[in-house]
Order: structure tokens, then C-alpha cells, then sequence
């Protein structure tokens, strides 16, 4: 694989001709419903397996693993190289094949009915599990009913476990009273096990996933005791529990997202701990890659310093935002945008994609009907590549996506090029 930034003048036959490779394989690697149309800065996958590769000007080895999805440690020990950094134009690189290592990938989905089932007929391939989002606790120890046995039996269909998830998510937020109602009372607790073994086993689901968020942080031990005591009954029945934590960078960061998110102790506990590294640029906060790599990195590394390797699971966003501009602090909200129509947008309004280095996301400025100013920030080949060379150098379990539905095809081709997908089912 190989990953284009398209220039002045490219087109999707003369990247087919450079290449030796069809239009209509690079159309369908990135989901192109229009060949004609191509946006300056704009990433696109080449389907092709280069062995090698002629260094350009003012290339460097970072680079060139970014294009080609291999890692920078990959390109040295393939290359044999003693200072990765003195490479000069025409010196030719070896693009290593190496094995593609074995991850965990799981999604959640809100979509059901119909159109739910459709995404996971088509997603399911690549995943592990599949997390219908979610049973909403209930501060008398039961929970909301979901409709999703039409999603569960399209998961088994494609080999994806399905996954059930328990929040406290009420009227489009997370109860604290919730978590607190049921984390302070054992005979609360027991009647919630008891209900989620019921309908783990009724509706077919093979592993418990538990997102509970702005947990009081008086209750960091109660909940670490709940989770304990989850693990204790759903393990017998060999079922398997996750926890989702918030994005901390180290054991005492404040604030009543973090502080009951005990990550050693969690880690300690759970099968596999998901990592919500996402939303540094949320839809009410200001303009912001959602998922930047190097927030990303610190909040990996401090996960690793206290959870194995083989336990996280790094969290992934499949979407971005268009914010309008100047951006107001209690103003209007940012639409979600897919990757998919932030390509198309770019193209409607004659913008060209830019690329920032140190989030490793690409973002555009435009103008409106209105003449009000936009900035898109989103992801593509090039950013998901960059945060799966993360998962690769760390050794993670895997990923976890927020969420089905948003179209981004291009995630799902890269993903394919470099893990093999484990399956539990």
C-alpha cells in the first residue's frame, strides 16, 4: 500500500499509469463514487505492494514509512541503517514486507434495524467485536432494552463477537447519580449482574463492556469493587469484561471525568481496558484535530506505564467536524462530518487540504454561501496510518471505533493492509 497526496494536475489515470495499477482499483480502495474529481492535499490510497522506494529531496526515513504504512524502526533494520537520518535524494529504501501482527478491533454502533444491520454486513469483516451502544443503567438496578438482535445476528454472520455495553448515559449526557445509586448499593449491584448474565446469555453476547463516565470520584474504590465483582461472575460463565477509561496522562489528573478511572487498578482487573483517545476537538469546544497524534501518544504511554501492552485497546474516531469561524464558547455546535464528505466539501468550496505534522490530521479553511469561514478537521489514510504504526510499535491489543456509520472507506482498507484481524466467533 501506498498512500498519495494528490498535487497540482494529478489525476486518478495518470496515478493508475504511474503505478501500473486500474482507475477503478484506486477508486475502490478509497470509495470514490466520482474519478474525475480530486482535491489538492488530499490523501489516496495506491494499491500496490512496493518492495522499494528512490528518496526525493528533502524526504525524510519518517516520511517515507508514513507512505508506504510501516514504521520508522521497520525501515532502519530493513535498511541497515546507522543514522536513519543522512539518507539523500536517488539513495534507494527497502519497503520491508513484514508479517502484518494480529489485533483486536472493536466498533460501537447506534444504528439498528435496516440500516444497522446493512453497516455491520459490511463492517463485520473487520472486527472483533461489535458493540451495540448502549443498555442505559437505571438508578433501581436495571437497564433500557436495545433492539438489536438484528445487529447481533449479523455480527455471528461475519464472525464478530457482539459485545454489550452498559453506561451511564441519560437524557444525552452521564449520570454521576446513576453510577453513584449503583455503585453504593450491593443488593443494587447483584440485581444488575444478575440482569446483565440474563440477556448476555438471551440475546447471545460473548463479552461485557462497561462504560461508566464522571463517576463520582469518591467512588473510585466502590467502582473498582463493582468491576472486580463483575469480573468474579462473569468469568465463570466465560464471558469476557472490558472497561472504557477516560484519556488520562497521569494517576492524579483532576476532574470528575478522570479520577475514578483507576487505571492500575482497572487494569488489573478487566480483560482489556478500551482508551477513549478522542475528542481533544469535540462538536461545543474549539477547533481541534479530534484525535492528534501526540495527545494520543501521551495518553498511551502513561496507560503503559501501569496496564500490559496485551490489555489496551486504543480508541479511534471515524469522523471529524466542520466548525464555523470565529468559534464562540457556548455557541453553536460543530456538525459531525465523515471523512467521506469532508473530501466532498473541500471540493465544492475550492479548498485545498492541508496536513498538520505534529497532530498527524489533516484539516481545510473555507468560505460559505454566506461568506462565514469553516475549518474541517478529520481524519484520513494518512492520520489513521500514523496512529496505527502507534499500535504496532507499542505492541497494543488493538483498536475500538466511535462510530458505525460515518463512511470513511479509506479506515477500513488501511486497517486490512496492516493487521491481521483476530476472531473470536
Amino acid at each position: 500500500m501506498l498512500i498519495h497526496v494528490v498535487q497540482k494536475g494529478d489525476t486518478l489515470y495518470k496515478l493508475a499509469q504511474n503505478h501500473d495499477v486500474t482507475v477503478d482499483d484506486i477508486a475502490a480502495a478509497n470509495g470514490l463514487t466520482n474519478q474525475n474529481v480530486l482535491v489538492i492535499g488530499q490523501s489516496l490510497i495506491i494499491p500496490i505492494e512496493a518492495t522499494s522506494h528512490k528518496v526525493r529531496a528533502s524526504e525524510s526515513l519518517w516520511q517515507i514509512g508514513q507512505r508506504y504504512g510501516v514504521t520508522l524502526q521497520e525501515l532502519i533494520a530493513a535498511n541497515r541503517l546507522t543514522n536513519p537520518a543522512l539518507i539523500y535524494p536517488g539513495q534507494t529504501i527497502v519497503i520491508p514486507q513484514a508479517a502484518r501482527p494480529t489485533i483486536e478491533v472493536n466498533a460501537y454502533t447506534e444504528k439498528f434495524g435496516p440500516s444497522g444491520v446493512e453497516i455491520v454486513e459490511e463492517i463485520g469483516p473487520y472486527l472483533t467485536y461489535l458493540s451495540p451502544f448502549s443498555y442505559r443503567v437505571q438508578t433501581d438496578g436495571t437497564f433500557t432494552t436495545l433492539d438489536d438482535s438484528g445487529v447481533i445476528n449479523a455480527a455471528y454472520s461475519k464472525q464478530a463477537a457482539p459485545m454489550m455495553v452498559i453506561s451511564n448515559f441519560e437524557n444525552g449526557t452521564f449520570s454521576p447519580d446513576i453510577a453513584h445509586a449503583v455503585l453504593a448499593d450491593p443488593s443494587l449491584q447483584q440485581k444488575l449482574v444478575e440482569n446483565i448474565l440474563a440477556t448476555m446469555k438471551q440475546k447471545g453476547y460473548q463479552a461485557l463492556n462497561v462504560d461508566f463516565e464522571y463517576v463520582p470520584p469518591a467512588d473510585k474504590e466502590l467502582y473498582n469493587a463493582f468491576l472486580q465483582k463483575l469480573v468474579d461472575d462473569l468469568h465463570p460463565q466465560n464471558y469476557l469484561v472490558s472497561v472504557c477509561l477516560a484519556p488520562k496522562l497521569t494517576a492524579n489528573q483532576t476532574g470528575t471525568l478522570y479520577e475514578a478511572h483507576d487505571y492500575s487498578a482497572i487494569g488489573g482487573i478487566v480483560d482489556f481496558v478500551i482508551l477513549m483517545t478522542y475528542e481533544w476537538g469535540w462538536s461545543g469546544g474549539p477547533p481541534l484535530a479530534v484525535a492528534p497524534l501526540n495527545e494520543v501518544n501521551k495518553v498511551v504511554s502513561y496507560a503503559l506505564s501501569v496496564i500490559p501492552s496485551q490489555k489496551i485497546v486504543m480508541g479511534m474516531p471515524l469522523y471529524g467536524y466542520d466548525w464555523t469561524l470565529p468559534y464562540v464558547k457556548g455557541g453553536k455546535w460543530a456538525p459531525t462530518v465523515s471523512p467521506k464528505e469532508a473530501v466532498n466539501r473541500a471540493n465544492k468550496y475550492g479548498a485545498e487540504i492541508k496536513y498538520n505534522e505534529e497532530s498527524q490530521s489533516p484539516y481545510y479553511n473555507y468560505y460559505d454561501e454566506e461568506g462565514l469561514e469553516h475549518i474541517v478537521w478529520y481524519e484520513d489514510a494518512r492520520s489513521v496510518q500514523a496512529k496505527f504504526n502507534l499500535v504496532k510499535a507499542y505492541k497494543l491489543r488493538g483498536v475500538s471505533y466511535w462510530v458505525l456509520g460515518v463512511p470513511f472507506p479509506q479506515n477500513w482498507y488501511v486497517l486490512q493492509a496492516n493487521f491481521t484481524i483476530k476472531k473470536l466467533v
